[in-house]
C-alpha cells in the first residue's frame, strides 16, 4: 500500500466532517455500520467485555417544535448490543445554548424509552456526545470532558444513566501542534485527527496533520477504510453539493447571529452613554451649587444646560442610532436577508429599507 494509493484527491477538495452533513454520511449509515462501531468506542473508551460489538441506527427525528432542521433531527443515534442509547451531535458554531439543549436532547432520547405500562427499573442509560469546533469549559485545558450525576460532597455515581461528553475541536488541534498526544497509541486522537483535518469556515486544511494520518492509516485498517469513503463522499457531487449548500446555510446563520450581537452591544453603548452623560451633568450641577453659584445664576444655567444639552444630545443620538442602523441595513441587504428579519434587527421602517434596496441595485 503507497501514499499514492491513500490520498487520490487534491486535499483543498476534502469536505470538512465537522459539517453535520458530511459526518452524517460517513458514520451514520448502514454501509460503514463498522467504522461507526471503532469511532463510538473510541470516543467512548470502550475495550475488552465492554466493546461495542453491534449497534442498530435509531429515528432521528424528534418531533417538529422548532422550524430550523437542526432543532428537531439528531445527528446519529444508535442503540448497542447492551441497549444503550447513544447519540453524537457536530457542532460547528456555538448558538450559545449548548449547555440547555444538550440536557434537552438527552431527555428526550431518554424519556423516548418508555412504553405504557413500561415500570421505570427498565429505562436503560443514555450517552450523548457533543463534538463542537469551539470551546465551553475556560475552567479545563483537556479536550475531553465527560459529565455524570455525582454527589456534591463525596462524589459517588447516583447512577449510569446519565453520561454526557464534550470534545473540544479548538483544544485538540492545539494540544496535536504543541505534540501533546500520541496517536500512535490514543486511538481516539486518530479519528479526531480525521474530523480536524479541514476546517470548512476558514477554508483551510491542515497539511501536517494528514501527513500524519497517512502513515497511520497504513497501519490502521478501519482508519485506512474511513479515509476512502471520506475521499469519495468529497468527489461525489451530489454529496459536495449538499455539503456546500449546508456549510453556506451554517455560516449565514452564524453571520446573523453575528449582526444580532453586534446590533445589542450598539444599543448597550448608546444607552450607556446617556446614562453617563445625564450622572455627569446631575454631579456638575451638584458641584455648581457647592460652590455658592447665586440662585438667580444657577438657576438660569441649570435651565439653559438643561434644555441645550437635553435638545442637542437627543438631536446627536437620534442621528447617531439612525446611522448605525442604516448601515448595518445595508450590510444585511448585501447578504440577501430577508426584509421583514432587517425591520425586525434595525427598527428602520419597511419603505426605508426599500430605499436603501434601490441604492444598493443602481
Amino acid at each position: 500500500m503507497s501514499v499514492k494509493t491513500l490520498r487520490k484527491i487534491p486535499l483543498e477538495k476534502f469536505v470538512d466532517l465537522k459539517v453535520d452533513y458530511a459526518f452524517k454520511q460517513l458514520f451514520g449509515t448502514e454501509q460503514n455500520k463498522n467504522i461507526t462501531k471503532i469511532f463510538l468506542n473510541a470516543l467512548l473508551n470502550r475495550t475488552g467485555h465492554n466493546t461495542i460489538n453491534e449497534i442498530s441506527f435509531m429515528s432521528q427525528e424528534f418531533g417538529s417544535e422548532h422550524v430550523d432542521d437542526k432543532q428537531s433531527r439528531l445527528d446519529i443515534l444508535v442503540k448497542t448490543q447492551d441497549e444503550l442509547f447513544i447519540n453524537v451531535e457536530i457542532q460547528l458554531t456555538n448558538q450559545y445554548d449548548m449547555m440547555k439543549r444538550t440536557l434537552y436532547y438527552w431527555s428526550r432520547i431518554y424519556t423516548s424509552q418508555l412504553r405504557r405500562g413500561m415500570g421505570y427499573h427498565k429505562l436503560r442509560p443514555t450517552i450523548t456526545v457533543n463534538i463542537c469546533n469551539f470551546s465551553l469549559f475556560e475552567q479545563t485545558d483537556k479536550y475531553h470532558s465527560i459529565f455524570q450525576l455525582y454527589d456534591n460532597y463525596e462524589k459517588f455515581k447516583m447512577d449510569d444513566v446519565l453520561e454526557i461528553h464534550f470534545i473540544d475541536m479548538n483544544k485538540f488541534i492545539q494540544q496535536w501542534y504543541a505534540k501533546q498526544l500520541n496517536s500512535w497509541e490514543d486511538v481516539l486522537a486518530r479519528w479526531l485527527m480525521l474530523l480536524g483535518m479541514v476546517d470548512g469556515r476558514k477554508d483551510k486544511v491542515y497539511e501536517e496533520i494528514y501527513l500524519e494520518l497517512e502513515e497511520l492509516a497504513m497501519k490502521d485498517k478501519e482508519l485506512f477504510n474511513a479515509f476512502n469513503v471520506w475521499q469519495d463522499l468529497s468527489q461525489s457531487p451530489e454529496d459536495y453539493y449538499a455539503y456546500q449548500s449546508r456549510l453556506k446555510y451554517i455560516l449565514d446563520e452564524a453571520a446573523k447571529l453575528e449582526d444580532t450581537k453586534y446590533i445589542a452591544e450598539k444599543e448597550g453603548l448608546i444607552k450607556g452613554l446617556e446614562k453617563g452623560l445625564e450622572q455627569g451633568l446631575e454631579q456638575g450641577l451638584e458641584q455648581g451649587l457647592e460652590q455658592g453659584l447665586e440662585q438667580g445664576l444657577e438657576q438660569g444655567l441649570e435651565q439653559g444646560l438643561e434644555q441645550g444639552l437635553e435638545q442637542g444630545l437627543e438631536q446627536g443620538i437620534k442621528q447617531g442610532e439612525k446611522k448605525m442602523q442604516t448601515e448595518i441595513a445595508l450590510k444585511l441587504l448585501k447578504r440577501n436577508t430577508d426584509i421583514e428579519t432587517i425591520v425586525e434587527l434595525t427598527e428602520l421602517t419597511v419603505s426605508e429599507i426599500h430605499e436603501l434596496k434601490e441604492l444598493l441595485d443602481e
